[in-house]
């Protein structure tokens, strides 16, 4: 049980790590088209709101598959 809640967490903090890293790359490599934007800025609400999207899922989604992963890799290693 403690290797499995050890690999839960580290996977869960590489996830974490990479989900920040591809974010940060993403934005640094952003170049956005102002003659768009200008044009579609009738459409766009007058107020900004943070914090909307939930993280609960993406973490459900990270135990759940580092689950699956350690499971598969101790049934590989009992299996060779």
């Amino acid at each position: 049980m403690r290797r499995f809640i050890l690999f839960a967490i580290s996977s869960i903090l590489l996830f974490s790590m990479f989900q920040v890293l591809s974010g940060w790359i993403l934005t640094l490599m952003y170049t956005p088209n102002m003659s768009d934007a200008w044009n579609k800025n009738a459409d766009l609400p007058q107020e900004v709101v943070f914090g909307g999207s939930d993280f609960m899922p993406t973490l459900l989604v990270a135990i759940i598959s580092a689950t699956i992963a350690f499971f598969m890799s101790k049934r590989g290693v009992k299996n060779t």
